[in-house]
């Protein structure tokens, strides 16, 4: 499934999203199912989204991220004006949150949210820290899904070629894979 980002600097139109993803399918001919849905930002025009169209991960779960850096003003209300909307929130890489700790998770997973794991996170590509809460957010059984941010192959491959899963890591993995498939 492919997630482009949604933010209000970069407000891509559905319309021009699900027209890019007709020229894909057509000149596509492999095994996948190729579809669509968006990662939105939660920033000051996110909200508004909510009552137009969106694009969800299947029909009721929504993927979202927040800064790296700080939250949304507001992000408790954010995620319940999503769940009011009928869906069920995803929370895009939250061990890339640098302002999130284990409290943090906790209230979240509490309150019925999901998280989706960047798998590159736990090659060290973002770095030590989203590597170190990955694996022990992974560990903890924290994750719902996973995903990744492959822009561009070529970028993540040396990491890609050094990431080393230990067989509980890769078991995790194949039970959130087996997430995937069903939303």
């Amino acid at each position: 499934m492919a997630h482009p980002h949604i933010m209000e600097d970069y407000p891509t139109p559905n319309k021009k999203l699900r027209q890019q993803l007709d020229v894909l399918k057509a000149a596509y001919s492999g095994p996948l199912d190729l579809r669509l849905s968006s990662e939105y930002m939660m920033d000051a025009t996110f909200t508004n989204k909510l009552d137009g169209e969106v694009l969800p991960l299947g029909s009721s779960h929504l993927l979202v991220e927040t800064s790296y850096m700080y939250p949304p003003p507001g992000l408790p209300d954010i995620l319940m004006k999503i769940w009011n909307a009928g869906y069920q929130p995803v929370i895009a890489h939250p061990e890339r949150y640098l302002y999130m700790e284990e409290k943090d998770y906790l209230l979240l997973k509490e309150k019925g949210y999901s998280f989706q794991l960047n798998l590159m996170s736990l090659s060290g590509y973002y770095g030590p820290h989203p590597k170190v809460v990955s694996e022990k957010l992974l560990k903890q059984k924290m994750y719902d899904f996973v995903g990744t941010d492959l822009h561009h192959l070529e970028r993540y491959r040396p990491m890609l070629d050094q990431l080393r899963l230990t067989r509980r890591q890769l078991e995790a993995l194949e039970g959130l894979i087996a997430n995937n498939a069903r939303i």
